[in-house]
């Protein structure tokens, strides 16, 4: 079912979820961990991370260095063709800009629609760390907006090469990421939110926000994104912070901001454990906060753990 379907349908606020898939290596069992835990609540559906390649650079003989790719989490097609079959529930594959040609975005949405995934979440993605700024591939996509176009072209049976005849048409479901607190290289949130609308424009069907910690941030976004003709979907993105180091990390990472109480009171928190009880009791209160003003569905970055948004639901549904 779109995902579109699954809002248009409830009563009340949906629950779901974001995954990371396991490390290379590492076998699916951690991930039906986590979805096994959290089945309880009905979600109704679940995203899955997508990480792109890095470089690494490995001594050889002669003391030369190997510049070689890497990718630490692969698995994201597959995550979500499993879970999809063995839980029956809808998955939300993250489709990124970075790491992929135009023709391999093509074969992995073709996999896609093969395996019965209908819904997609369209991101340019993350630059590589040692690179410091987003460089699309030689033949890649610079930009979300344009790596929806792609999708909206196959949804028209429209491929990359013009002589196909008689082609599948595709029919995804197609979401955008918001961000409540503007995305840190827009210049400003006008700038941010023109962009957003102008994905919106071109068949965007729902939008998904980066976390944040103060409710107030999405609200003003939503009304911001009403002013500008935005009507879809926007659901809102949380995460209990979990650790004291997360107070610097998170703002530096997602560059989003901490509300002053929520620092006062992980600051003067004795223990680890009483961080996380922070952490978890703040979670709580905005999600019910959140539900109260009739939010489509409330989506959790469980970051790989289970048992906080499990906590945070039992006292939210």
């Amino acid at each position: 079912m779109k995902i579109t379907q699954h809002i248009a349908e409830a009563k009340d606020t949906l629950f779901s979820f974001e995954l990371l898939p396991p490390l290379k290596g590492e076998n699916i069992q951690r991930i039906h961990s986590t979805v096994e835990k959290l089945m309880e609540f009905n979600p109704s559906f679940v995203d899955v991370t997508y990480h792109r390649e890095e470089y690494v650079y490995r001594e050889v003989d002669g003391g030369l260095l190997e510049k070689r790719t890497v990718r630490k989490r692969p698995g994201t097609v597959g995550i979500c063709a499993a879970i999809h079959h063995k839980y029956d529930i809808d998955t939300v594959p993250h489709i990124i800009c970075g790491g992929f040609s135009k023709e391999e975005t093509e074969n992995a949405l073709i996999d896609l629609d093969f395996v019965g995934v209908d819904n997609l979440l369209v991101l340019r993605g993350d630059p590589i760390r040692s690179e410091g700024r987003f460089k699309a591939e030689a033949d890649g996509h610079a930009y979300a907006i344009d790596l929806l176009n792609q999708v909206i072209s196959m949804n028209r049976g429209q491929y990359l090469d013009p002589d196909l005849r008689n082609t599948n048409s595709t029919d995804f479901c197609i979401g955008v990421a918001g961000y409540p607190e503007k995305h840190f290289e827009a210049p400003n949130m006008a700038s941010d939110l023109r962009w957003l609308k102008r994905k919106v424009e071109d068949g965007a069907e729902y939008i998904i926000t980066q976390m944040f910690f103060d409710n107030d941030a999405y609200f003003r976004f939503v009304e911001a994104c009403r002013e500008q003709g935005i009507t879809i979907p926007i659901i809102p993105g949380i995460k209990p912070l979990a650790t004291r180091n997360q107070l610097n990390v998170l703002p530096q990472n997602f560059y989003v901001n901490m509300p002053d109480e929520l620092v006062r009171m992980v600051e003067d928190a004795k223990t680890p454990d009483d961080v996380r009880e922070v952490g978890i009791e703040w979670c709580i209160k905005q999600a019910k906060e959140l539900k109260a003003r009739g939010v489509p569905s409330l989506h959790f970055y469980t970051m790989g753990r289970a048992e906080p948004t499990a906590r945070i639901a039992r006292a939210v549904f």
